[in-house]
């Protein structure tokens, strides 16, 4: 049965069709950029890494499928013997009495015997017993710069949060001059992360930085910080959390003045100590903010790209290396665009990956 519209329903349809086609001419030029400059490249992306594409190159572009991601993911262990001193009939030392082994590229470049570890090199090694064992990938680089992006995120994620959190309490006291701090502590997030870098760059100087100096005077030698591995990464994180500090304690600031006055009153007739109303009242009434917060930290870890660029290139013997800096490298420097365009794709997924996860985690249960 056929529906009949009443004189007010056409007329509205009739101006909705009329509205259509200024809306479209208004949403065009955002939507064209948005493909010419987003989904776009996005796409273009996923389909490169399916090829041998390089940046300059004089060569036709041929599809190689997924040989790229099988060189980004693969990864071999290779367990060896010591040598044997062909005099003594014992096993070989060198003259530090360590005991001599073989080198992983004589099985790596050997493809006639060891088809299987054709196209890796050593990531790093393990001695078990008198047994070394040679973790060997496709790219050591890419390994080690997941490992640091980890390790970073690990680490700045809950010192961030909490640093955030300590800060936005102090600053939401009534006390004289807090507007003055709470523009101190932001102050660094609007700071371009270069101008950031280089700054701390002079505080971590080995011969005149100011940190070496203060050190110097507890009587610690001074640093190396960026030239030694042990030590690069924790410079990197201590500059990031405090540039980063700011925008969490602006936000936890936010959630604190959002909490209702009556709740800690209704906390204090029962008698909760300053303690128990934190716990009880605050940390739950900002639970959004926790959960806004620990996402963008995560994402925002994971992405960590100026401060190892401006600081330390990656270096040293890749300590810093992370996920995006060894996609930059690979595209412009090597020029090799499929496998930059691989790795951008690879780490999207882990993004999305650590996303959900988080997602499920931090979820609401009594939603």
């Amino acid at each position: 049965m056929q529906s009949i519209q009443t004189p007010s329903q056409a007329k509205r349809k009739g101006k909705e069709q009329r509205d259509l086609v200024p809306a479209v001419l208004l949403g065009a030029p955002a939507i064209i950029l948005l493909i010419m400059f987003l989904i776009g490249p996005f796409f273009a992306g996923i389909g490169f890494s399916f090829t041998n594409i390089r940046l300059i190159s004089g060569n036709p572009v041929e599809w190689v499928g997924l040989r790229n991601y099988q060189r980004l993911t693969k990864i071999a262990v290779l367990s060896v013997e010591p040598e044997i001193d062909p005099a003594t009939g014992q096993a070989a030392v060198d003259e530090e009495g360590n005991l001599v082994y073989p080198r992983s590229r004589d099985f790596t470049r050997n493809e006639e015997a060891y088809p299987q570890y054709i196209g890796t090199r050593e990531w790093f090694t393990m001695d078990i017993g008198d047994t070394r064992h040679y973790v060997l990938a496709g790219d050591p680089a890419f390994m080690k710069s997941i490992v640091n992006v980890i390790l970073f995120a690990l680490v700045v994620i809950p010192l961030q949060t909490g640093l955030g959190l300590v800060l936005a309490l102090l600053v939401n006291q009534k006390l004289a001059g807090r507007n003055f701090f709470r523009t101190v502590y932001f102050s660094p997030v609007v700071t371009s992360m270069v101008v950031v870098s280089f700054v701390w760059i002079f505080l971590y100087d080995k011969d005149n930085g100011l940190i070496n100096q203060f050190i110097g005077l507890l009587g610690i030698p001074p640093l190396n910080w960026l030239g030694n591995p042990d030590t690069a990464m924790l410079a990197i994180i201590v500059m990031s959390v405090w540039q980063g500090v700011g925008f969490q304690m602006v936000l936890f600031l936010a959630g604190l003045q959002g909490i209702p006055d009556f709740l800690y009153e209704a906390s204090s007739i029962d008698g909760a100590n300053a303690w128990q109303k934190f716990r009880y009242v605050t940390i739950p009434s900002l639970r959004g903010v926790f959960v806004f917060i620990i996402i963008t930290i995560t994402i925002a870890a994971f992405q960590l790209f100026t401060q190892v660029f401006v600081m330390t290139n990656g270096g040293p013997n890749e300590a810093t290396t992370t996920v995006v800096f060894h996609m930059v490298r690979k595209g412009f420097r090597e020029q090799d665009i499929a496998m930059a365009a691989a790795i951008g794709v690879l780490f999207f997924l882990f993004i999305i990956a650590i996303s959900l996860v988080q997602r499920f985690v931090l979820r609401d249960k009594e939603a």
